[in-house]
């Protein structure tokens, strides 16, 4: 039963699909931080610390005639930009496709908000509605919209060296003066991937009627490209980090239009696979609202007309100075690409701590990130196939137990052997209270007992204590890991996704209760191991049926191994004594019956 209470646990807090099951993401809650109304210092003047370096708007009037587009390309994305606003249209990761083979645009089109046209319900983009990524957030709505829908002035300049490209949106008019610039690195790769490839550097100051405004560039509570179904909701969190604490928010923890001051190396919206990340020039000053809205997307691939409402997040940068400059990081949270993303280093530090806390390992990190770079070796280096390299790794992972599986049959069998006179010791004091202090002597002569006998009985929990922080880093490895998003294996086209043709769940069922059955349980019930070969079966084909084909593999691999280890080990001399002692117990209580 202990063994049952354990990976139920594990099944249900590591499974991010049952949130589909029950309705998509929960609804956004109250949250206790500060409310979006909290007042903010006013901008300080242009010798605040992020106008270091900082060019002054351009005066007088200047704006653009049309709309036009900007595209900037490397390597690892290509983004379109629009004067229109000054934001991007489309920022797409060039080495990732969606779930339809396309290349993965990060500007999401499958989100959308309900709202009244002409008496009508009609779905808009939302994009349309809170704003594309790098457009303006501002505590007054009015400026927001004007500063969004503006024509701006675009020129874009390549650095002397022909490594960077910036481009910069201009306009003034009517008191309000703005200058947006973006920065991207244009070299080429020295390997095969450079993570510097995914960041943009992005300078910003606005200034109405000669004052500095607080204007924050933005990644609007939209969702990314890759959140299609309501299940690829449940990931979806800010993450930030302050000295060397990595916190997470997720939605029911995060109000929309909440002001943070505290210094952050680095802070990200982001989901399970692909997150948006702000690391700020000068983290002293820098000045953070989070976001959060409601969307509607489709309940299921094959029904996109029924939807559902779930909740999105993102952030809004920018300074308390008004004078805004910072790195943002759009991609992959890949641990070769985040891991070699610096922040800037605060005073007295050589180098800026990473990104690596965006991939969120669980508990066990400790053990479950040397899992992964294992199980990466494994592909890298034995196989080319990750649903053959999770295949390996469980294979050793269960060798390796198998001393820690027979320690607690031959723990279940002292225990057994015991037990008609632990039951005797038990029956002689039953006649007394709890409260009574002659139950004392009853402890001490089965205590006595044991230690006669040399039986230790935590000794046969004590294995599975031990195996469990394998089998749950392991499961929130194979969670994290955006390696196996879209890796085939065999029939199954994606291993971050469900198998499916459900043959690995109805497989788990199966090999399950074939476990059950030849497992000898000689100190259980023969009714109570009837109920269980059944309960646990069921239970496990419940919770397998929606899990990532990954972990699907892992586990019925596993239990494939475990029913050859028992066929082994019932044929040894420990078996054939623990199977014997349960027949023994069967034919006792079958004659008690009678």
């Amino acid at each position: 039963m202990l063994t049952f209470g354990l990976i139920f646990v594990v099944l249900l807090l590591l499974q991010p699909q049952l949130t589909k099951w029950f309705g998509g993401a929960p609804p956004p809650a109250t949250s206790t931080s500060a409310p979006a109304s909290a007042p903010v210092p006013a901008p300080a003047a242009a010798s605040g610390p992020s106008a270091r370096g900082a060019r002054a708007p351009v005066a007088g009037t200047k704006q653009a005639s049309a709309e036009q587009d900007v595209v900037i390309e490397n390597d690892v994305f290509r983004v379109t930009f629009t004067n229109r606003g000054a934001h991007a249209k489309s920022w797409i990761l060039k080495k990732f496709r969606d779930d339809k083979g396309h290349p993965l645009d990060m500007v999401p089109d499958a989100t959308k908000i309900e709202t009244q046209q002409d008496g009508q319900n009609v779905l808009l983009p939302a994009v349309a509605r809170y704003g594309y990524p790098m457009s303006y957030y501002t505590y007054d709505e009015g400026l927001r919209d004007r500063l969004n829908s503006a024509l701006y002035v675009v020129t874009s300049q390549e650095a002397n060296d022909g490594k960077a490209r910036t481009v910069t949106f201009e306009f003034a008019g009517d008191g309000l003066s703005v200058r947006k610039s973006f920065t991207f690195d244009t070299r080429a790769p020295s390997g095969p991937v450079d993570p510097n490839h995914y960041l943009v550097k992005v300078q910003s100051q606005v200034s109405q009627n000669g004052q500095p405004v607080h204007a924050f560039v933005s990644w609007p509570a939209v969702g990314f490209g890759d959140q299609v179904l309501p299940a690829a909701f449940a990931g979806n969190r800010i993450d930030s980090e302050t000295g060397e604490k990595v916190t997470r928010a997720e939605p029911k923890k995060v109000s929309n239009g909440n002001t943070e001051r505290t210094p952050m190396n680095w802070v990200s919206t982001e989901d399970q696979y692909f997150g948006v990340a702000y690391l700020p020039e000068h983290p002293e000053d820098l000045l953070l609202v989070t976001l959060h809205n409601e969307v509607t997307v489709p309940k299921d691939a094959e029904k996109p007309n029924e939807r559902t409402k779930v909740s999105v997040l993102g952030i809004a940068a920018g300074s308390q100075s008004g004078i805004a400059s910072g790195r943002w990081f759009v991609g992959p949270k890949t641990v070769d690409v985040i891991d070699n993303i610096k922040a800037s280093p605060a005073a007295g530090q050589a180098v800026g701590p990473n990104l690596g806390g965006m991939v969120d390992f669980g508990f066990f990190s400790i053990i479950a990130k040397p899992l992964f770079l294992w199980l990466r070796w494994t592909q890298q280096h034995w196989v080319s196939n990750w649903g053959w390299a999770i295949c390996i790794l469980t294979v050793i992972i269960n060798l390796a137990l198998l001393p820690l599986r027979i320690t607690s049959m031959k723990s279940a069998l002292k225990m057994q052997r015991v037990q008609p006179q632990v039951n005797a010791i038990k029956k002689k004091y039953e006649k007394y209270s709890m409260k009574d202090p002659r139950k004392q002597d009853m402890n001490r002569e089965i205590s006595a007992l044991f230690k006669e006998n040399s039986v230790n009985p935590a000794s046969g929990c004590l294995p599975l204590v031990i195996q469990l922080p394998f089998l749950w880093a392991f499961y929130t490895m194979l969670s994290a890991a955006i390696e196996l998003r879209q890796a085939p294996w065999g029939w199954i086209h994606d291993l971050s996704s469900p198998d499916p043709y459900h043959i690995l769940p109805v497989l788990i069922v199966l090999s399950t209760f074939l476990m059950q059955r030849m497992t000898p349980s000689p100190g259980m019930d023969p009714s109570q191991q009837k109920m269980m070969n059944l309960m646990m079966p069921v239970m496990l084909g419940v919770f397998s049926w929606a899990v990532a084909a990954g972990l699907g593999i892992y586990w019925l691999l596993g239990t494939v191994i475990a029913i050859v280890q028992q066929l082994i080990m019932n044929r040894t001399s420990l078996g054939q004594e623990m199977k014997s002692v349960a027949e023994k117990r069967a034919r006792r209580k079958g004659l008690l019956e009678k």
